[in-house]
């Protein structure tokens, strides 16, 4: 993924589950071209996840340090606990630990999917098929891109779903769903829950092989905590929390220190691009989970060594920051953006 229009390339996602993991590697070839509206550019599509000034993909270097910080890190083990890649190797190359994701094709069948969630679900349909991969493990998300406009929905239109089973004759089920227009900054309703429990997008957060093979990563990254509040904070929509005002609630971004560093030795160029990453444009806090466990996508590239490097991150080296000064609408993921008069005027 990165900031340019991508030449469309369909890709037949229902081949083989090795095929499907290969996307993201056989994408980074494609030809580029400068487009500065669009944000990072999905491998393989035309579509970026969300447009440039999205918060999702807004640098936070200059954001002031969040009054809570310290009490946040405190609730998470920050000053024991190091980061963890809750992606990779898996010791079967057919199925790598992450989560995947879907481009749709022409041919993909759209369903019905029931919801136990259903009020707070975009009722679909969904291009969930047979085939379709589904991240192991309790979740279960289903995460699906469809590049074309269809009778139901736009073109770049994101489906994500929460644990999801596939069944035939219109009975798939899923504990919640969320549909989304990548070209949109339109956020869920507030209160409403979506495929992550902080009602928010799971893809945009996901670290991704091409992206960091390329060596530029340009948007936050999402993951989990064990102890969350009852309460959320822009851009997040829904709590799943408890009632300790000492944890951090749902939203909640991070900064990693400007000064750590990792030496090249032991942190090789994958690494490296993973911690600027981490120190430009942060962690969002979107689900509950082990403690600082950060998702990337299930790709049989990745490696024992690309991964474990990143173990070596202490979280006592994050500082929460406060965002609220990026908001531009309570219902819109659009945030103002360093080097404009408004960012001066609101964040400095």
């Amino acid at each position: 993924m990165i900031n340019s229009s991508v030449v469309l390339l369909f890709v037949i996602m229902n081949v083989s589950v090795v095929m499907a993991w290969t996307l993201d590697a056989r994408a980074s070839s494609l030809p580029h071209s400068s487009t500065p509206s669009m944000g990072v550019v999905l491998p393989g599509t035309i579509c970026s996840v969300f447009p440039r000034d999205n918060v999702w993909n807004t640098p936070i270097t200059d954001l002031p340090i969040n009054s809570n910080s310290a009490t946040w890190l405190a609730a998470m083990d920050a000053s024991t606990t190091s980061l963890h890649p809750d992606y990779g190797p898996s010791g079967n190359p057919a199925a790598p630990y992450g989560i995947p994701w879907n481009i749709v094709t022409p041919r993909t069948a759209f369903t019905k999917i029931i919801f136990q969630y259903a009020t707070q679900s975009s009722p679909g349909p969904y291009p969930l098929t047979h085939t379709t991969l589904i991240e192991r493990g309790s979740d279960r998300h289903a995460l699906m891109v469809d590049p074309t406009a269809s009778a139901t929905s736009h073109a770049c239109t994101l489906f994500e779903t929460y644990d999801t089973t596939y069944r035939a004759n219109g009975r798939s089920v899923a504990g919640s769903g969320a549909i989304w227009n990548l070209n949109s900054n339109a956020l869920r309703p507030i209160g409403f829950t979506s495929a992550d429990a902080a009602g928010l997008p799971i893809l945009p957060g996901l670290v991704n092989y091409n992206e960091v093979a390329s060596g530029s990563m340009n948007h936050a990254l999402r993951f989990t905590a064990q102890c969350t509040q009852q309460s959320f904070v822009w851009p997040a929509r829904h709590e799943a929390g408890q009632a300790n005002v000492q944890c951090p609630p749902m939203g909640a971004r991070f900064r990693l220190n400007a000064s750590f560093t990792l030496p090249e030795s032991s942190c090789s160029n994958f690494c490296q691009t993973v911690v600027t990453t981490m120190k430009t444009y942060g962690l969002i806090l979107a689900d509950n989970g082990s403690n600082w466990y950060f998702q990337g996508t299930a790709d049989r590239h990745w490696t024992y060594n690309e991964v474990d490097q990143l173990k070596q991150i202490p979280a006592s080296q994050f500082v929460a920051v406060d965002e609220s000064c990026l908001m531009v609408n309570a219902n819109s993921g659009q945030a103002l953006q360093p080097g404009s008069a408004a960012f001066a005027k609101q964040c400095g």
